[in-house]
């Protein structure tokens, strides 16, 4: 069959134009009372649902070390799995709970990679309080990550440790890798925006919205913002992503979540999901003012222009190995903000890989389950060959011996 331009017309159209003209009386009764039914079988099962079932970030671990509201967990090995000799520490972004990375057993990040033999530590930031409204990117890099650092070198007897930075979380381990070279053995970041202009050179339609947004205040719009709220409150985060893609976060209520009602293994993933999103923690003012201010409009990380306590973050101290990942989806992180970037770091060992999906679906789709895990288990495996027994120096601090605990308001901070 042709058009009157002659060209073939797809089969599957005319199949659901002609299904779209079969309607019936009967078939819209039939329709409706599978529908009634779908909805009984869903209720009955919401009604089922406990609070086992709905658990996330259940991968067995131990807290190794704990400071003001952020915790260290290290995983426990699994059994059978041989030993990677580096370990890796796994650094979130504020913006959201760290059980982004385990969130269901079989499509659990943190879970895969204690299979393939890793010593996995992760950073939960915890619930920032208006003790934390002070706290500066600073105090998250050079404070609480590199007291995680400390930590896990003197765990694992290792003089450097393997980073994976998530987001948010991979801007704060790019900047403490380029402050702190020695204790690095490789960077591995995913869904990390480097260059925050990067939308500006290509534009990437249905991405790029926070991009947008932030350029368009004023320093003293986003003064005012931290001054109003301090920290900013996480309903108000998480409104702003939602508003990224209003219809699709309408529609799941309804046409998304009637879908599945009745298959118990999307419902669980669904419901599982809606409660990480509902968690959402307050973001310290002062790191939202820097990352509004010098990130998102001054563009400062891959100018080499990014201030932290007095030292330039430069990407060309960043010698060691570096992986990039990016999900070619992305609306929060848009592809042109993170891909080809490697010619502004200093290593010779630079590798971009694409994950199918978007900002989130790179931890949970399952497309990307094919990709991320084990994209970064042989990448670390290849790079990961363990310092021998002593190499440690004797100076790295133990757990007792960490930082200079953060100041936690503005006069400790104007006193130090």
């Amino acid at each position: 069959m042709t058009s009157s331009s002659s060209k073939p017309i797809d089969p599957a159209l005319v199949a659901r134009a002609a299904a779209a003209l079969a309607i019936t009386p009967a078939t819209i009764a039939k329709e409706l009372a599978d529908a009634q039914g779908k909805l009984h079988r869903g209720f009955r099962r919401l009604a089922e649902i406990s609070e086992d079932d709905l658990a996330i970030a259940t991968v067995p671990r131990d807290v190794v070390w704990r400071e003001d509201m952020v915790t260290l967990f290290r995983c426990r090995p699994e059994a059978g799995a041989k030993p990677q000799g580096v370990p890796i520490l796994i650094t979130y972004a504020l913006v959201g709970r760290y059980q982004m990375i385990d969130l269901e057993a079989d499509r659990s990040l943190v879970r895969k990679l204690v299979a393939s033999g890793f010593d996995v530590f992760f950073i939960d930031w915890g619930l920032p309080g208006r003790a934390q409204r002070f706290l500066t990117i600073d105090d998250y890099v050079s404070g609480y990550i590199d007291s995680c650092v400390d930590v896990i070198r003197r765990l694992s007897g290792q003089p450097k440790i393997n980073l994976l930075g998530v987001c948010q979380g991979g801007v704060f381990s790019t900047c403490y890798a380029a402050l702190f070279p020695d204790k690095v053995r490789n960077l591995a970041l995913t869904v990390t925006p480097i260059d925050f202009h990067g939308d500006q050179k290509e534009p990437q339609s249905g991405s790029g919205y926070m991009n947008q947004w932030s350029r368009s205040l004023s320093p003293q719009d986003i003064d005012d913002l931290v001054e109003a709220y301090g920290s900013a409150p996480g309903a108000m985060v998480g409104f702003a992503f939602l508003l990224m893609n209003p219809i699709s976060n309408l529609t799941k209520y309804t046409i998304d979540l009637i879908d599945v009602l009745d298959d118990d293994a999307k419902l669980l993933s669904f419901l599982r999901m809606e409660r990480w999103i509902a968690d959402r923690p307050d973001h310290p003012g002062e790191v939202l003012r820097q990352w509004f201010k010098d990130l998102y409009q001054g563009n400062k990380l891959i100018r080499n222009e990014l201030e932290l306590g007095g030292r330039t973050v430069r990407l060309d101290a960043i010698t060691m190995p570096v992986l990039n990942i990016y999900a070619t989806g992305d609306t929060v992180v848009p592809v042109c903000c993170t891909k080809g970037v490697g010619e502004h770091f200093g290593s010779k060992d630079y590798t971009e890989v694409a994950v199918p999906g978007g900002h989130i679906g790179t931890f949970v789709g399952g497309k990307a389950q094919k990709v991320l895990a084990p994209t970064l288990a042989e990448w670390f495996g290849k790079r990961g060959e363990a310092a021998a027994p002593g190499d440690l120096p004797a100076t790295a601090p133990g757990v007792a011996s960490a930082r200079r605990r953060a100041p936690t308001t503005m006069r400790e901070r104007s006193a130090g």
